[in-house]
């Protein structure tokens, strides 16, 4: 059986918004049911979290503006209501701790390997990389980011992110602390990419998240893949 749930390592990929949600939130209460009861916590909570998701997500009705954000909505709001929930349980570094851990670690390697297994059989690892960014542009993101790309040709692919959906909603809800867990949630394809492997590198100095008043997705070349 196939570890590549997201079908990553064929090639080609475009996001399926529903399947990759439902795949992603089924992991992540998952862990987060072993993560309370690491905490001697019942697991069952998770029920409740579900249940907050699901009030939240009706009250954050009106910010859908197009397909990707009812799914992006339905994400965000599940760590949210993660967080609502654990707070005044686990304290709030705690709680911040668990939302990461449980949203970032239990897909990790699938799509690292996926993304990984993509650009080694890639003819050109740095365009099927561009090509994988744009089809997540499009279909994963959609209007609920504002995208800017300085610079987009054949040796760079810069893109830099001014509007964040996630962090918006998550302002939206008073819980801006947790943007950050959705920029780790990068780094399962970030290091998928081996420079001297690949032939182009990836640089992402600060995020929205982090205090940064964008967030640079910088594909470079280091040599030319012919």
């Amino acid at each position: 059986m196939s570890t590549d749930q997201f079908g990553l390592a064929e090639g080609g990929y475009v996001p399926d918004p529903d399947r990759d949600t439902t795949l992603l939130l089924d992991a992540f209460h998952d862990r987060l049911a072993a993560i309370l009861r690491e905490h001697g916590l019942p697991g069952e909570l998770t029920t409740a979290v579900r249940a907050r998701q699901a009030e939240l997500e009706e009250a954050n009705r009106l910010l859908i503006v197009d397909e990707p954000s009812r799914y992006n909505l339905r994400m965000t709001l599940a760590l949210v209501a993660a967080y609502e929930v654990l707070l005044p349980r686990l304290g709030r570094e705690a709680a911040v701790a668990a939302v990461r851990t449980s949203f970032v670690e239990p897909l990790g390697d699938t799509m690292k390997e996926g993304t990984r297994a993509m650009l080694d059989d890639a003819p050109d690892p740095f365009r099927a990389m561009v090509e994988l960014s744009r089809s997540r542009e499009e279909y994963a993101f959609g209007k609920g980011f504002v995208f800017d790309r300085p610079v987009d040709d054949d040796e760079r692919y810069h893109l830099d992110v001014h509007r964040c959906f996630y962090h918006d909603v998550l302002v939206a809800n008073s819980a801006p602390e947790l943007t950050p867990v959705m920029c780790a949630f990068d780094a399962n394809w970030i290091e998928a990419i081996v420079p001297g492997r690949h032939g182009f590198r990836f640089d992402r100095r600060t995020t929205i998240g982090t205090g940064g008043t964008h967030c640079p997705f910088h594909f470079s070349r280091t040599r030319r893949t012919d």
